[in-house]
């Protein structure tokens, strides 16, 4: 950046402390010197930061998604504007250290998992190639939770108050806020536009957050009649809305409130993508035409609805022609085969809280039952394909007939998608059907996360280019087998794992040991992600040892991080499980060093890059054919770790590109689990293979108490015994012999140093595939019809 200057900036640090705080460099709190700094990279950001980039490109993408998971930004804009090194040396100069700063910022809670850290590297890898890509979502005033354990090991759910010190890389357009009307309440939808920076790009795009608002602050009549709560009460029933991402919705009321959240967003985001067409076209006939919206998941899709009731209502269009040029601008991105995430709501609901748009969905229902009955679909297909059915509607129908492509995220995804969940719609529509495996950014992921890494890759290539195209990275194969090479990627393996020794030290308390295996298992907290069977071969292990064997067993660590959503009993039991088997096994002095267990406090994105760098195994054990694609086992293979994994979602891309030896697949496949679902019989399982049912009754014999709730003995009956579900819905124990020998085989392969050294190289060099510039590029080219600004 040619407007950067070391001298100008410390200036620039120092006069912000003193008119926003009225404190001196050195007298300044850490979070004043974190905002100082931030404020003004935000001020150089704006002279870049162009408000009419939308206007520019004559066909924008935008990205609709309930979660975004960003992480911190000081470090990654300072990266990708290519003044980290600068900065950290300017702050040296006058006596600060650039990481600790970094520490200082909060990471904003805004997503649950995948789905919302994908969002983030679309975001990067657009802003990064050029192309005008902007997202829109809901500013969480507390995002997800943070997360805390109990004595007894159980998730508490505590208020993530990411905004406490304020946001310096957002901007409020009050000018630009959107009245949004439910039936019983009106709000306002406030912007809070944040600028999305490229790598080395002229391209700064926008994600734009939407607080919900009172449209009377404060009821003054009422607080003089001195009825204090009810004078705030229309404050705090439009601030609720975009209070927490996914309130429980156990209850009506939170059922309501989901429900307002997710029209809210799409309904402030419809409101203003149509009035800037307008205030540039003066006509909404060519909507589609300059404007491509993808739907993160079902969440949105209520934004079909939304389009066609402004078009309808607003500026008079006949249904046919807003129900086309709905179809030709939604394209919807399906995350899972997960019956019961994909999103229904009760009719009632929406016609009672909604009910113009209860009455544009019935449209669009008669419309698609009309269309399907011209095509000669048998009724029995039309009936399952209604968006209407059984009282409920079907989210996914509305979002798939709405759209012009559906892609899922891995190839088994995808063909699991069409040959079986959504069989009968790509039987009807198999023009609108795509695959995009998922991707991520190399610049968070390698650079920001792993520059010892990243550092060596540009040393031994002679350039950098991989930062904009991985597929360089197969450049360094033929140094798999280099004794040198080897040598110093075991180095840079060393300081990673000692890193994130001191991390977990400090934040868990738990002296790790560095030259132990790092078994990591990180995702969201799921029965079919199978965390438990993690946990099962662990506690096994450990009996193993108190009888006597295990001489075997290299020393290991294992690394479990996972927040469970607040409503979901049986997950939260896995968590307080996997706490009180930590506990026991760590206090052991009979262990002698061989196993080490951490379930890592309030797993986020900043944590996230400190364990990725640092895993020698990618735990991906999902029951296979239930995991759409996954991102963490690409981050992992970036960084060198070997995958143990099913063969599910994106585990199936990975082994084709690294190959299936340099891996540990293991399980049952999707195709063999459909074949024995009918006759499958757990309890034969936890009867005949050795140490099993001793694994399972843990849950119910006295080693672990749940403090009376009864949530293990819900977990053992569910691995055993059918009630309104299928015992062992997630084939645990059909696995658990196959998972157990795979973790042996491991044992055995990472005592030959150099050929592991070797697997996890090659691993490194062909994750190419799987940036998100690779996915972008191909939804910019099959779906959005977009190209990067200025070609």
């Amino acid at each position: 950046m040619n407007l950067f200057s070391k001298d100008d900036f410390i200036f620039n640090v120092k006069s912000t402390l003193r008119s926003d705080y009225a404190v001196s460099l050195e007298r300044a709190k850490p979070y004043e010197l974190y905002n100082s700094i931030s404020k003004v990279i935000m001020r150089i950001i704006g002279l870049y930061w162009e408000s009419d980039i939308e206007a520019k490109a004559g066909r924008n993408a935008y990205y609709l998604s309930s979660e975004y998971l960003m992480g911190r930004a000081l470090g990654n804009n300072l990266m990708n504007l290519q003044i980290y090194d600068t900065v950290r040396d300017a702050l040296q100069e006058i006596g600060l250290d650039l990481n600790t700063i970094e520490e200082v910022e909060e990471d904003a809670g805004l997503g649950n998992g995948g789905l919302g850290r994908l969002a983030a590297c679309f975001l990067d890898s657009a802003a990064t190639i050029g192309y005008p890509l902007h997202g829109y979502g809901i500013r969480y005033e507390y995002g997800i939770f943070r997360q805390a354990f109990d004595e007894n090991g159980a998730q508490i759910e505590k208020a993530d108050n990411w905004l406490r010190y304020g946001d310096p890389w957002s901007i409020r357009r009050e000018s630009e806020r959107r009245i949004i009307r439910f039936s019983d309440q009106e709000v306002y939808a406030v912007p809070y536009d944040t600028p999305i920076i490229g790598f080395n790009s002229p391209v700064i795009n926008t994600l734009r957050l939407w607080r919900s608002e009172p449209l009377e602050e404060f009821n003054f009549t009422l607080f003089n009649n001195q009825e204090y709560d009810a004078a705030m009460h229309e404050k705090n029933r439009a601030e609720d809305i975009s209070r927490v991402l996914y309130p429980n919705d156990s209850r009506i009321e939170g059922k309501i409130l989901r429900l307002k959240q997710q029209y809210f967003f799409v309904s402030a985001s419809i409101q203003d993508l149509v009035s800037k067409h307008r205030f540039k076209y003066g006509t909404l006939n060519d909507f589609h035409k300059c404007n491509a919206l993808q739907l993160n998941d079902t969440h949105p899709a209520v934004a079909v609805a939304e389009l066609i009731r402004i078009l309808m209502d607003e500026e008079k269009f006949s249904f046919s022609s807003a129900l086309d040029i709905a179809q030709n601008t939604f394209s919807y991105t399906n995350h899972t085969i997960l019956s019961e995430a994909l999103e229904k709501w009760d009719e009632e609901l929406y016609r009672q809280k909604l009910p113009r748009i209860y009455e544009i969905i019935s449209l669009i229902n008669e419309h698609l039952v009309k269309e399907l009955k011209a095509k000669n679909v048998p009724t029995e297909q039309i009936d399952s394909m209604r968006i209407f059915h059984h009282g409920m509607i079907h989210m996914a129908h509305l979002a798939i007939y709405g759209s012009r492509f559906v892609n899922g995220v891995a190839q088994l995804h995808t063909q699991i998608l069409q040959d079986q969940e959504l069989r009968q719609w790509y039987q009807v529509y198999p023009e609108k059907f795509q695959n995009k495996t998922n991707g991520i950014t190399q610049r968070r992921w390698l650079i920001l996360s792993n520059p010892e890494l990243a550092e060596l890759i540009s040393d031994t290539l002679g350039h950098s280019r991989w930062i904009t195209d991985l597929s360089e990275l197969r450049q360094l194969a033929p140094f798999a087998k280099d004794h040198v090479f080897q040598e110093r990627f075991r180095q840079m393996r060393r300081q990673k794992k000692q890193q994130l020794a001191d991390v977990i030290l400090k934040k868990e308390g738990i002296r790790i040991d560095p030259k132990s295996i790092f078994d990591v298992q990180i995702k969201r907290l799921h029965e079919y992600k199978r965390q438990l069977l993690n946990a099962f071969a662990i506690l096994d292990r450990y009996y193993t040892i108190l009888d006597g064997g295990g001489e075997d067993f290299e020393p290991r660590t294992y690394i479990f991080g996972a927040k469970s959503a607040p409503g979901y009993r049986r997950a939260k039991g896995i968590i307080q499980f996997i706490n009180q088997m930590a506990k026991k096994i760590n206090e052991d002095p009979r262990v002698g060093g061989k196993i080490k267990v951490v379930f890592v406090t309030n797993y986020n994105v900043s944590y996230a890059q400190h364990l990725f760098p640092a895993a020698d195994v990618s735990e991906q054990i999902s029951t296979a054919g239930k995991e759409a694609s996954g991102t963490g086992n690409m981050k992992f293979m970036l960084n060198g770790a070997l995958t143990l994994g099913t063969l599910d979602g994106a585990n199936v891309e990975i082994v084709e590109e690294a190959g299936r030896e340099n891996n540990f697949i293991f399980g049952h496949t999707f195709e063999e689990l459909k074949e024995m679902q009918e006759t499958y019989n757990p309890y034969e399982y936890y009867e005949q293979v050795p140490g099993l049912k001793r694994v399972v009754d843990s849950l119910i014999d006295g080693t672990f108490h749940d403090g009376g709730s009864g949530v293990f003995r819900e977990i053992h009956d569910s691995l055993l015994y059918s009630g309104w579900e299928r015992a062992d819905s997630y084939f645990v124990l059909a696995d658990f012999e196959a998972y157990r020998d795979a973790q042996e085989l491991i044992d055995r392969s990472y005592r030959d140093t150099s050929e592991w050294t070797r697997k996890s190289i090659i691993n490194m060099v062909y994750s190419g595939k799987f940036s998100s510039d690779r996915t972008i590029n191909d939804y910019a080219k099959d779906i959005w019809f977009i190209t990067p600004l200025g070609v």
